[in-house]
């Protein structure tokens, strides 16, 4: 759900009861996304770069499209 700036300040204890029901709350600003609204959680582990090195692999023909779904897209309906 997004809502804008106005708003999120006169419902901010509802849509925090959003949140914590597991619902996605953004506050938007002149119309854009701008905040997100997230559960607290103690101790949240900070992210570390590099930990799935070595463990993620992508194939060599990754950046190889196949003809049949080239022509696919490209055929006129």
């Amino acid at each position: 759900m997004q809502v804008n700036m106005h708003e999120a300040k006169s419902k901010l204890s509802a849509l925090a009861e959003r949140v914590w029901q597991g619902e996605t709350v953004v506050i938007a600003k002149a119309g854009k996304p701008y905040l997100d609204i997230l559960p607290h959680k103690e101790n949240r582990t900070p992210r570390q770069p590099g930990r799935f090195k070595g463990k993620i692999r992508i194939a060599d023909d990754f950046d190889e499209t196949p003809e049949d779904i080239i022509s696919a897209f490209e055929e006129d309906n």
